[in-house]
């Protein structure tokens, strides 16, 4: 089982997102099952669980893991074929994000469609190398930092960008003869607050996800962001220029 894996066929997408075969998935990442033991676990009769099961075999995002002999009859053992799945903009060609339409480098919206491209590209790469199998050379940092002011974000900022362009101009090599290009994508956003657990009462009721509008409207009051009039989200202007 891949430990997360990119879905680009629209169709596959849509049969994922579907609440039952999301639960059905869910279910099988934890380990294999059989449509009889599923039912139970997701409270539907056994046949509508095939039928689910078919669908999601049929894309690729469950597969067959072993049978076994119960009683006169074989049971299919199913399993995910990935413990979590990314849909690529790939599934939603015709409107995908193009973050060469426009450049704003204080821009939430530019960042997202950067984040979109970077999940399209990966995604896109990864593929092609499992189906030839070869290596992936890729690179990821991650980390977080509590700014103590907005002028200390500018000055990170500043100070970052300034690091990664002499890094650029120094290894750019564009003549070079079997050389390869690479991309580079530098983020810094602020970090999502995540709500603290439902009380027991309250737990059957709906949930917004972390991340949604509130956490992320804290986020934005916290660091002194601002709405342009186009309707982007950015950082002021005045202290991080």
């Amino acid at each position: 089982m891949l430990d997360v894996t990119v879905i680009e066929d629209p169709e596959a997408a849509a049969v994922c997102l579907d609440p039952v075969r999301a639960r059905l998935l869910a279910e099988l990442a934890a380990g294999p099952a059989s449509a009889a033991m599923l039912a139970g676990q997701v409270g539907l009769p056994r046949q509508k669980v095939n039928y689910h099961l078919k669908a999601l075999e049929r894309h690729g995002l469950v597969e067959l893991a072993g049978e076994r002999r119960k009683g006169n009859v074989t049971e299919r053992l199913m399993r995910a074929t990935a413990a979590s799945y990314v849909i690529s903009p790939l599934a939603l060609a015709a409107v995908q994000p193009d973050p060469d339409r426009f450049r704003d480098q204080l821009s939430a919206r530019w960042l997202l469609a950067l984040g979109a491209r970077l999940v399209r590209d990966v995604g896109s790469l990864i593929t092609g190398a499992a189906k030839a199998r070869k290596g992936l050379a890729t690179y990821a940092l991650d980390g977080e930092v509590r700014f103590a002011s907005a002028a200390d974000r500018a000055a990170f900022i500043q100070e970052l960008t300034a690091g990664v362009s002499a890094l650029i101009r120094k290894y750019d090599a564009p003549g070079a003869e079997g050389g390869r290009d690479h991309r580079i994508v530098v983020a810094v956003h602020p970090t999502v607050k995540t709500p603290p657990p439902a009380p027991a009462q309250a737990r059957t009721q709906v949930r917004a996800p972390a991340g949604t509008h509130a956490e992320a409207a804290a986020a934005a009051e916290d660091l002194g962001a601002t709405r342009d009039p186009a309707g982007g989200d950015h950082q002021n202007h005045g202290e991080s220029r």
